[in-house]
C-alpha cells in the first residue's frame, strides 16, 4: 500500500474509531461474553498503531496485505483487547481474549522487558512470521522490528498459540485470565482462524503507555527515520 493510500485510511479509521468512543463501553471489571459488542481501539491507541503500521509498511516491512493486530496491554486481562483491523476496509476482523506474561502484572500489565527469561511481554512493532506446531500446537511466530524493546521475540519464542487459561470461564473463576511466560497467547476455538489470517508478514502493535517506547519507537517518528535513512 502506498503511504498516501495508507494516510488516507489512518484519517478515515481515526475518524471510526473517535465515533465508536463515543458510545457507552463494556466496564473493565466486567466479564467478557461471548455476546459482548465488538468496539473499536480507543482512538489515543489507534492513532499510535497506525503510525507504526504506517511508517513499517512505507520501509517495505509489511507483505501487501493490509491488516493490522493491536493489543492494548493498557487494558486488564478481562476485556476483549486484541484486534485485527482490515485497515483500508475500516473492518475489525477479529476482537480476541489475549493473555500478557506473568512477569508482566495480574490482572493488568504494567511491566515489559526484552529480556530472555524475564516472563514478560514486549512493546511495540511486531512482524508475523511462519506458522508451526509446537508444545501448545499451532503457533505463529513473531519478530520483534524494534531494536532494544522487542528484538529478541524469536530468541525468547515470543508466539502467538492457544491456552486453556484464556477463556470467559477463566475470568470468572478468577477474575483475570490465566498468564503465559511472555506470549500474547488466545483462547482456544479462535486461534487457528486468527493465526491462519495474520501469517506471514502482517503487523502487529503492542501498546502500553510506556514514555521510554513512545518517545524513542522510530517507527513512531518516521520521517525523522526515513531522513537518516
Amino acid at each position: 500500500m502506498r503511504a498516501g493510500a495508507v494516510m488516507t485510511a489512518v484519517a478515515a479509521i481515526c475518524g471510526v474509531a473517535s465515533a465508536a468512543a463515543a458510545r457507552p463501553r463494556v466496564p473493565h471489571t466486567t466479564p467478557v461474553a461471548q455476546s459482548a459488542p465488538v468496539e473499536w481501539p480507543r482512538p489515543e491507541v489507534l492513532a499510535v498503531a497506525l503510525r507504526a503500521y504506517e511508517c513499517g509498511q512505507a520501509a517495505g516491512y509489511f507483505r501487501t496485505t493490509p491488516l493490522l493486530t493491536i493489543i492494548d496491554y493498557s487494558l486488564p486481562s478481562t476485556t476483549r483487547r486484541l484486534w485485527v483491523l482490515d485497515v483500508p476496509r475500516r473492518e475489525i476482523v477479529f476482537h480476541e481474549l489475549v493473555a500478557h506474561g506473568e512477569g508482566s502484572g495480574d490482572n493488568f500489565a504494567s511491566r515489559f522487558s526484552n529480556r530472555p527469561g524475564s516472563r514478560r511481554s514486549s512493546l511495540g512493532l511486531f512482524r508475523t512470521e511462519d506458522v508451526y506446531r509446537g508444545e501448545h500446537g499451532v503457533s505463529l511466530r513473531l519478530a520483534g522490528l524494534e531494536p532494544g524493546v522487542n528484538d529478541r521475540a524469536s530468541e525468547r519464542a515470543i508466539v502467538i498459540h492457544a491456552a486453556p487459561y484464556v477463556s470467559p470461564s477463566m475470568i470468572a473463576a478468577r477474575g483475570r485470565l490465566g498468564r503465559s511466560w511472555g506470549c500474547p497467547a488466545v483462547e482456544p476455538g479462535v486461534h487457528r482462524r486468527l493465526i491462519e489470517r495474520i501469517k506471514g508478514g502482517t503487523a502487529l502493535v503492542a501498546y502500553y503507555p510506556d514514555d521510554a517506547w513512545l518517545g524513542a519507537s522510530r517507527f513512531l517518528r518516521c520521517t525523522e527515520q526515513l531522513a537518516r535513512d
